[in-house]
């Protein structure tokens, strides 16, 4: 049996905080937890850290954001670094543990200083979401060099690193020139529960109705997850003759100045930590027929494994991680970021109006969620690897 200890800054066990705020990161971090130890491996918990800033950070904070408008992040200077990693040092010692694994970033483990392996799973490199995405496009100096160096210790310091996509892997290859015989990428799965079975999904897709055409956009940030170009879509779809209907989850009405047409329904967060909330939420993913999401950045996509364990096909586009996640007509179609709306609106035209093709192409979407993208495989993969570690 592995003996595994389990490193993150919060509490990963209070599901109730990242499916409040559907942080997907978090979720991650708990679902990768549950799979594990459903697979025997043992885990102690190492976490929350507590967040002890220095007095110097805070002065610094107020430095850069009052005087040099720019975002300083004390979570990256090395001060409290260095105190994550004591931190875990200190629990460290008193366990009896094999492997170190870290299903965050680099944060935890930047300094940190064991005779354990350290392995690290996450979604991407810090250093590549600088100027890509809106929390990180406006930082200073400093923070940049400190993202830098706190995650070029931390790879240094992993004898295994593992991503969940492919763009991810090449991405810290290039930037830290790590060995890349110590890379591997395993996807993450769907962070929702699913117990359906291919007759379920047959019995979903099936009464899916010919009409309306259902699209389903689900993000809270909706400049970045494309929702102008989703509103487009179904604009066009309609005056096409499509009878279409789009759904808006994570965000309102007052994100675009544009005239709501009738067929486009805002709904706002949907709490899936209350049962009403997941019951809503799991319905809608149940009668839609595309999932549309053309994000301009995004590091990987869980909600595309959500979609897919419904069979639901994926529309998104070619950026980050998500090209690992969708195969086009396998379970949806990635779109250039630049790709007209015509491209998206003849792509899902021409499946609708042939349905048998696209039941072939929901339940290959479902296919691809039991084979590829769950929790279960992804664990399955990580025991072998770390097994591999401590042999």
């Amino acid at each position: 049996m592995i003996n595994l200890s389990y490193v993150t800054t919060y509490d990963v066990l209070n599901s109730s905080t990242w499916l409040k705020h559907q942080v997907g990161l978090y979720g991650a971090g708990y679902y990768i937890s549950q799979t594990l130890q459903n697979q025997s491996v043992s885990m102690d918990y190492i976490g929350p850290l507590k967040k002890n800033f220095a007095p110097i950070t805070r002065t610094k904070w107020s430095f850069y954001r009052y005087l040099q408008k720019k975002d300083y992040y004390s979570w990256a200077d090395k001060l409290t670094l260095k105190d994550y990693a004591y931190q875990v040092s200190q629990k460290l010692s008193k366990l009896n543990s094999d492997v170190v694994l870290c299903p965050e970033n680099a944060v935890p483990i930047a300094y940190l200083n064991c005779q354990q392996p350290i392995v690290l799973w996450t979604d991407t490199t810090l250093a590549a979401l600088i100027n890509f995405y809106p929390y990180l496009s406006n930082l200073c100096e400093e923070t940049k060099k400190n993202i830098y160096t706190l995650e070029k210790s931390a790879l240094d310091r992993c004898k295994l690193v593992i991503y969940s996509s492919d763009w991810a892997a090449e991405t810290a290859i290039q930037i830290y020139g790590i060995d890349p015989n110590k890379v591997r990428v395993v996807p993450w799965g769907a962070n929702i529960e699913c117990d359906r079975t291919l007759n379920d999904i047959q019995n979903i897709v099936q009464s899916r109705p010919l009409n309306p055409c259902k699209l389903l956009f689900f993000g809270a940030q909706w400049e970045r997850k494309g929702g102008d170009i989703a509103l487009a879509v179904a604009k066009e779809l309609t005056s096409r003759g499509l009878i279409t209907e789009l759904t808006v989850i994570g965000c309102d009405s007052s994100v675009t100045n544009e005239t709501i047409p009738k067929f486009v329904k805002f709904l706002g967060f949907i709490d899936k930590s209350t049962k009403e909330g997941e019951h809503k939420i799991n319905q809608l993913l149940a009668e839609s027929h595309f999932l549309i999401l053309p994000s301009r950045a995004e590091t990987y996509g869980h909600v595309f494994c959500e979609a897919n364990s419904f069979g639901v096909p994926c529309l998104a586009t070619k950026i980050g991680g998500v090209p690992t996640i969708i195969k086009d007509n396998l379970n949806g179609k990635i779109f250039a970021l630049d790709a007209p709306i015509s491209e998206y609106c003849t792509y899902i035209n021409n499946y609708i109006t042939n349905y048998k093709e696209y039941k072939r192409l929901a339940l290959s979407s479902f296919n691809e969620y039991q084979y590829r993208l769950n929790w279960s495989v992804a664990g399955q993969s990580i025991k072998q690897l770390l097994g591999d570690l401590v042999k």
